[in-house]
């Protein structure tokens, strides 16, 4: 399932013809240039990661022929792993490569393709894909897929929000705005997986009721019932069971792809949220505090950066960066925070009118990472912006490299440093404010530094005990602290083979210290996966496999939903049978099975 979420679209492209791919920046465009007739959504969620399967049905209405773009706006943490555009005329499909990790095309390469930038003043990206002509009154059908890591509630609940493009509710189609009908129709099914066990479900919409399909509880479904939202996004909050500081979900590797390989292998989905305490009053507080600013910022908020730093706890370390005059530190490294180093500090600063006229904040960057951190000291960077450097790009690189070492809270005063300034701050877990002038810079800056704040846990080792003959990589390495409310997603991969094939569980140990204290947290798991709650497909695309599933439910004894969703019901028939007709009886036998029901091929109109 996640096997796909490894920077898949790391480059942006475009081109003229039919079939080229594009990923850039927002773009001032439609969804789609055609409107959208209906959605069918497959959504898996195992613990903080959801994988999407949707078919997307758009008509021409319009009685002259119309060039179509589809467009997919990419949130952060989400990866497009499958695509696939159908019409009468054309078809258009595209791959994923694992040796590549991007999308190509089934049958030929990209050529002249360029990185769009510069676009919009949005920050965030899309996918878009060119699609031809499509005539008066033909449909064209989308199949498209993707991964993605979902953001944790303070309460632990994973937070799940269908995109745009599924549900285009902002669309100004021709229909009646007064009417809380929407112009398409949105089938969705959400399957659920955790090992603490699936406790709840909550939306802003009608759901049906939560099914379990495994004893344990461990797995179970959901489907909207009725009509999504009609003027907001369509969100989902899973409740897990009992929280816990570490846990583990492997999915198996492809068998199609080559042993040792990115998707070949298992892969492990391993989540770290240690139960944090609050901080003991008046006990000294760890951290270190890093600012970078620049003699734009000096000029204009120096009374701010003297408040600030005012307000660090004693027992905290410390340094100052002025990136436009040079890229060292007031100290050669972090020092405590007393009295006689702050006034020393503030001597040191120089003055507004010291500066190179260069914005090396790369260099600063650089000359930061290559300091040592002090130990239990957890690693916070407070970088203000007052413009766009001009290696961006850089930049950007240089943080998600060192990513697991810190986080950022990112502060821009311009428009067009946003985009730079949110990426820091979403690489490391952090924090992005927009200072405008009508904003109160201390009390901007104050309530960031006490977020930051928080208690962290420092992560001293992460171990694992697998039987002889496995060994584990953990992809893109193991983040130095944890602070408190957040939690950290980690992807791991076995690799070898099993010599004792009787021992099928594997031992996962993470070690971290809390306010100088050791703790220790040890869990079992599976190593065979589980499953991703969907249930067992009878080798049905996944959009036909969810809509059977949703109407045998329908079906079931007790009918408290089938009469409300009378209406939904028969527009998914009528989908399925112009979809899969001679493959609904034995869809219909592997859903009475999972559910435990005994629906009639006649609820098919078969």
């Amino acid at each position: 399932m996640w096997h796909q979420s490894f920077g898949l679209l790391g480059k942006s492209y475009t081109h003229d013809t039919t079939g080229s791919f594009l990923l850039g920046k927002w773009l001032y465009m439609p969804l789609c240039s055609v409107p959208l007739c209906s959605a069918v959504v497959d959504v898996a969620i195992q613990d903080y990661v959801a994988d999407v399967a949707s078919e997307l049905t758009y008509q021409n209405k319009s009685p002259i022929s119309t060039e179509v773009l589809f467009v997919f706006p990419l949130d952060p943490q989400m990866s497009i792993y499958s695509f696939q555009a159908c019409s009468e005329d054309a078809k258009v499909q595209a791959m994923l490569q694992d040796e590549a990790q991007q999308l190509h095309e089934a049958t030929g390469s990209w050529e002249n393709l360029e990185y769009l930038q510069d676009q919009s003043r949005y920050p965030g990206k899309v996918f878009a894909c060119f699609l031809g002509t499509l005539s008066p009154g033909r449909e064209l059908v989308v199949t498209l897929r993707y991964v993605q890591e979902l953001s944790r509630e303070p309460d632990g609940a994973a937070r799940f929000v269908l995109p745009h493009t599924p549900h285009p509710y902002t669309q100004l189609y021709a229909w009646n705005c007064h009417s809380s009908h929407l112009p398409y129709s949105l089938l969705l099914t959400a399957s659920l997986q955790s090992p603490r066990g699936v406790a709840n479900v909550q939306a802003n919409c009608s759901l049906t009721a939560l099914i379990y399909t495994a004893q344990d509880h461990s797995t179970a479904q959901v489907s909207l019932a009725g009509s999504p939202p009609g003027q907001h996004d369509l969100e989902l909050l899973v409740y897990f069971g009992d929280p816990s500081a570490v846990s583990a979900v492997v999915e198996k590797g492809n068998p199609e792809a080559p042993p040792g390989s990115l998707l070949g292998d298992p892969m492990v989905l391993v989540t770290l949220a240690p139960s944090i305490p609050e901080p003991v009053p008046g006990q000294h507080q760890s951290g270190e505090f890093i600012f970078l600013l620049d003699t734009t910022f000096l000029e204009c908020a120096k009374d701010s950066l003297l408040f600030l730093l005012k307000s660090l706890p004693l027992g905290c370390y410390f340094n100052i960066y002025c990136y436009e005059a040079a890229s060292m530190g007031i100290y050669p490294q972090s020092v405590e925070y007393t009295q006689d180093n702050l006034t020393n500090a503030l001597w040191r600063i120089p003055s507004t009118g010291s500066s190179l006229g260069d914005t090396n904040l790369l260099e600063t960057l650089r000359s930061v990472y290559s300091t040592p951190r002090p130990r239990g000291h957890a690693r916070q960077l407070f970088i203000f912006m007052t413009g766009l450097p001009s290696d961006k790009e850089a930049i950007a690189a240089e943080v998600c490299h060192h990513r697991n070492s810190h986080r950022c809270f990112s502060f821009y005063f311009s428009e067009d440093s946003a985009a730079l300034a949110i990426a820091l701050a979403r690489e490391t877990g952090g924090e992005v404010t927009y200072v405008s002038s009508n904003n109160s810079m201390t009390a901007v800056v104050l309530q960031c530094l006490k977020r930051a704040l928080k208690p962290a846990a420092e992560v001293v080792s992460l171990s694992w005990t697998l039987p002889r003959g496995l060994e584990v990589e953990v992809l893109g390495g193991t983040p130095q602290s944890i602070f408190q409310g957040q939690h950290s997603l980690l992807y791991a991969q076995i690799h070898g083979q099993a010599q004792d094939t009787t021992v099928a569980k594997g031992v996962m140990t993470l070690q971290c210290s809390l306010e100088g204290q050791d703790v220790t947290h040890t869990i079992e798991f599976p190593l065979c996966s589980q499953g991703d709650g969907r249930g067992e497909n009878p080798g049905v695309e996944p959009s036909i496999w969810a809509t059977v599933l949703a109407v045998t439910w329908l079906h079931r004894p007790d009918k408290c939903y089938q009469e409300y969703c009378e209406l939904l019901e028969t527009k998914a028939v009528t989908w399925l049978c112009s979809r899969a007709v001679s493959q609904l009886d034995k869809c219909l036998e592997a859903a009475n099975n999972l559910l435990g029901s005994s629906a009639k091929p006649n609820i098919f109109r078969l």
